[in-house]
């Protein structure tokens, strides 16, 4: 039990050195979710879930039908 607990110790260490040496970037869930949202509203004029396909652009072709049945 000793040696699990020694184990886990050293793991934890590897872990934190892991974490350092990737240099992630860590922010807050707020921080994030304010930065995506300001991401989609600055590009909704492209997102085409926000914006209404045209008419004449069909983004679904008709399903072409199976000679085979």
């Amino acid at each position: 039990n000793n040696n699990k607990t020694a184990d886990s110790n050293s793991d934890g260490g590897v872990v934190q050195q892991l974490w350092l040496e990737a240099g992630l970037h860590l922010m807050k869930v707020s921080q994030a979710a304010a930065d995506l949202k300001q991401f989609y509203l600055q590009n909704a004029q492209n997102n085409p879930m926000l914006t209404r396909v045209s008419s004449s652009t069909k983004p679904f072709p008709p399903q072409k039908v199976c000679s085979f049945l």
